[in-house]
């Protein structure tokens, strides 16, 4: 019989349980060669327990796990008042046709309530409590005293914060902390007991496939589990610069943010925080912050109550295959600096637009996404070895790394420009006239279903630079792709620019 040994500590010290786990495999012998089946069959034995199930890392963990409740303060409400948001609604006269509506609208619901089931106006005025739970969700001890982690979008807005442990137990607790770019959050619970809690387990052992275990608050319904397995690794959901989720196919619903997801040995392989779902409910796709990521992050909020991350200051792109070309490199891989920014320590080291950084400190990098993590795991006040691609070549710069600041509200988007006549870049579909600041050249005509229609590339757009070569005219970007064909490229990169922001795109060009 099989072994595992949880790692979930309890106020005496290290809990070992013995579990038995595993699958029942089934094989259909058609189209699988006999020596696959028997060594794969092997191997299922080896592995499978006598006792199928979940039960024992569940019995386990359960009593680090907590749900999490927010209260928030509000303005106490008469049960009399009617408004519901509307300026001069609570004005209405008592027979008008709106009220004797929100009256008779489904008893019981938020509305006939406000009103009372009947519609007495005539009982005494009561008020609603001071604070009330404005959200609820799920969270995990990871110290004996207390400390609680859970997501930062649980926490936000609150003034209270309470945990409900597996036994009923409601504790009081203070916030710590909390990281909105990670999406995490760290509560201390205001207690002397000492508390089983649970370890993070280095996701990167994680294989897709494995099977997991979900633990949390879906629905209010208290401590729920469910199972499932690892369906990928490094998702990108657009939530911030640090994407690096794992997917799974547990059932995760609304109320298990800020949960666990354990692998069998009882350690937390991630911190559920997303689900994708056009229902709002389980579909088999959550999204949970791995372990490695959160682990770093968590301890910085116990020990400090903030996250200080590394800042290099750049606007970076990806380096698609287009680009890569344009640019003479052999793989489509590293980030592309579209922009320094102003006082920044990218702009006081030397970094131009046009580079592409493809190494930190020796450590290659794959994609902006892999830049901003490594940027932001070194402190602030160090150097670090930035590597770049630029005009055929390879440099390291030496850069001291600074503070990453808290984002700023984005500046709106200026209306359409007007469309003016211009010169022509036939080729690319484009009408072009000199920029009203002298700098570049501004496009003010893309025609549909051009090459360059298909870039995104749209009227109002700056032509800043053509292979990073300044433009002013159209003879100047002529110059610019001649110098390419010659070269044997077979694509010219544009620098765009569009009030604040900046970016490449890559063409292609006839050759030959």
């Amino acid at each position: 019989m099989s072994k595992r040994i949880y790692r979930v500590t309890s106020r005496h010290g290290l809990l070992t349980t013995t579990a038995v786990l595993g699958l029942a495999a089934a094989m259909m012998a058609s189209g699988i060669p006999a020596r696959v089946q028997s060594a794969y069959a092997d191997a299922v034995r080896v592995q499978a327990p006598d006792e199928p199930g979940f039960a024992d890392v569940v019995e386990a963990v359960t009593p680090a796990v907590v749900s999490v409740r927010v209260k928030s303060d509000i303005k106490p409400v008469s049960s009399n008042s009617f408004n519901f948001g509307a300026p001069g609604m609570e004005n209405l006269p008592e027979d008008h046709p709106m009220r004797r509506f929100f009256r008779e609208f489904g008893q019981g619901s938020p509305f006939g309530d406000r009103f009372g089931e009947r519609g007495d106006q005539d009982r005494p005025e009561q008020r609603m409590p001071r604070a009330r739970p404005v959200s609820q969700g799920s969270g995990f001890f990871i110290s004996d005293d207390g400390f609680v982690v859970t997501n930062a979008h649980v926490v936000d807005n609150g003034s209270e914060f309470a945990v409900v442990m597996h036994d009923g137990t409601e504790l009081d607790a203070e916030l710590i902390g909390k990281d909105a770019r990670t999406d995490l959050a760290v509560l201390k619970v205001d207690s002397d007991q000492t508390f089983t809690y649970v370890s993070f387990d280095d996701d990167d052992k994680t294989r897709i496939g494995d099977w997991v275990v979900a633990v949390g608050n879906p629905f209010g319904l208290g401590g729920t589990v469910t199972a499932g397995i690892v369906s990928a690794r490094g998702r990108d959901i657009g939530a911030g610069p640090y994407d690096d989720f794992i997917q799974v196919d547990a059932a995760v619903n609304r109320g298990n943010s800020g949960g666990p997801t354990f692998n069998l040995e009882g350690e937390v392989i991630g911190v559920n925080t997303a689900i994708f779902s056009p229902s709002g409910g389980n579909v088999g796709i959550a999204f949970a912050i791995p372990a490695s990521l959160a682990s770093e992050v968590v301890a910085d909020l116990m020990d400090k109550g903030t996250v200080e991350r590394g800042w290099l200051g750049v606007q970076i792109q990806p380096v698609s295959a287009d680009i890569a070309e344009s640019l003479g490199l052999s793989e489509a891989k590293g980030a592309l600096v579209t922009e320094p920014q102003p006082d920044s320590p990218a702009l006081e080291a030397g970094l131009k637009s046009g580079d592409v950084v493809t190494a930190v400190d020796g450590e290659l990098v794959e994609s902006p996404r892999d830049l901003a993590r490594k940027i932001a795991g070194i402190s602030p006040g160090e150097d670090a070895e930035i590597t770049v691609w630029r005009e055929g070549d390879t440099r390291t710069l030496k850069v001291e790394i600074g503070t990453l600041k808290e984002p700023k509200r984005a500046a709106a988007l200026a209306g359409p420009q007007q469309n003016d006549t211009g010169e022509s870049l036939e080729e690319f579909g484009l009408t072009v006239k000199p920029a009203d600041d002298g700098n570049g050249l501004m496009i003010t005509k893309v025609e549909p279903g051009s090459t360059a229609a298909d870039r995104g590339m749209r009227e109002g757009d700056i032509i800043v630079a053509v292979n990073n070569t300044d433009v002013q005219s159209a003879d100047d970007v002529a110059k610019a792709v001649d110098a390419a064909t010659e070269a044997g490229r077979k694509a010219v990169l544009f620098q765009l620019s569009n009030q604040d922001s900046s970016r490449f795109v890559a063409l292609p060009v006839s050759v030959g």
